[in-house]
């Protein structure tokens, strides 16, 4: 109902199918305009069973509006920086998007009601958890409404006062958040503030995609750059000889090992560096390795790219969450280091918004 008003979402006038479809072109028509690159085969894309209820990760808006006194919670107007006037929202998790006005109530009825910016959600499988962003302390009186809020509905309630380091349990410990990819045996644990995937079952079908492409021996060796808390590495560790992942943040490098620990997976190492700078003296590029996967931000990889063919790997599957980006750095792989685009497909991670998410695996000649 609020489709046109809020910016979270811009692709609901299109029904499910026809969003896909359309990432699928939008996808193509950059590998052909940005990379002059025909993929040999065009995979089926990837969508979760529901394009509702699926978002997991978010970060909403809120505003105390002291001539209506009261609070607004949820994503920006479009064009704007107001916050949307709603009550619920369709494409967020039950557990929170259907709680929306509670939730605006809640701040309303704090003392620092105008001192809370943002509310972020961050779910694991089973546990739910709210970060209140806040500006100034709240009360004693505040501490026990969040408290009552959050046991209501079974969601743990954490304060932000600064940054990511700041986040902390309003009642010590706070609560675990882990992920599972079922097909591989393996759980991850991660932090409120940590990058994972939204739709955890899009993530599913996608790791199990990237292996299946990547097709990794029990004799072969796989990088993994980009690595992040190892949501594909540990996956390729259960199938390949060793798997090495990584990483420029070391805060999720050390959860990445922690979870290989936790999984019992003895045959994955992590490394922290920085793959966007000088790289000559990085342990792991003295190491051959027969498969690569790349998962890098929207910048994409360039800078690393000429080290694939250096490190001996002749089969790579590219994850991008931006197209330009993959056709610029697929065009390089092809034209320049002796690699073929074998195909490509989309995958509709964010369904109702324009992101496209999508996968593509490269062979060396």
């Amino acid at each position: 109902p609020r489709f046109g008003v809020c910016g979270g979402c811009s692709l609901q006038h299109l029904a499910p199918p026809a969003q896909i479809a359309s990432k699928q072109q939008a996808l193509l028509d950059a590998l052909r305009h940005i990379g002059h690159l025909e993929p040999e085969r065009v995979f089926p894309p990837i969508a979760g069973a529901s394009a509702w209820g699926y978002r997991r990760k978010a970060r909403l808006g809120a505003k105390y509006v002291a001539k209506k006194a009261r609070v607004l919670v949820g994503f920006r107007e479009r064009n704007s920086g107001f916050v949307t006037e709603t009550d619920h929202c369709p494409v967020l998790h039950p557990r929170v998007g259907e709680a929306l006005g509670d939730l605006a109530t809640l701040i309303a009825s704090l003392d620092i009601r105008d001192r809370v910016p943002q509310v972020e959600l961050a779910m694991g499988d089973d546990a739910c958890i709210l970060v209140f962003r806040v500006l100034a302390p709240p009360s004693a009186a505040d501490a026990d409404r969040l408290r009552a809020f959050g046991a209501a509905r079974g969601i743990a309630v954490y304060l932000q006062e600064g940054g990511l380091d700041s986040i902390r349990p309003l009642d010590p410990p706070g609560v675990a958040l882990t992920y599972t990819l079922p097909d591989f045996d393996v759980a991850l644990e991660f932090r409120p503030g940590d990058f994972t995937q939204v739709n955890f079952e899009v993530n599913r079908l996608m790791v199990a995609r990237a292996v299946e492409l990547l097709r990794p021996q029990p004799h072969e060796r796989v990088l993994d750059l980009f690595c992040g808390l190892g949501n594909f590495t540990l996956p390729l560790a259960r199938r390949a000889a060793e798997a090495v992942g990584v990483e420029g943040e070391a805060g999720l490098v050390a959860r990445a090992r922690a979870n290989a620990a936790r999984n019992g997976i003895g045959n994955a190492r992590f490394f922290t560096a920085n793959l966007y700078g000088a790289l000559d003296a990085e342990p792991w590029l003295g190491e051959r390795f027969e498969a690569a996967l790349l998962d890098p931000p929207r910048t994409g990889a360039f800078e690393v790219l000429g080290l694939l063919p250096r490190l001996g790997v002749t089969r790579v599957v590219y994850v991008s969450c931006y197209p330009g980006t993959l056709a610029r750095d697929a065009a390089e792989l092809v034209q320049r280091h002796g690699y073929r685009l074998v195909g490509a497909g989309a995958m509709d991670m964010f369904p109702h918004t324009a992101h496209v998410e999508s996968i593509a695996v490269l062979e060396r000649r």
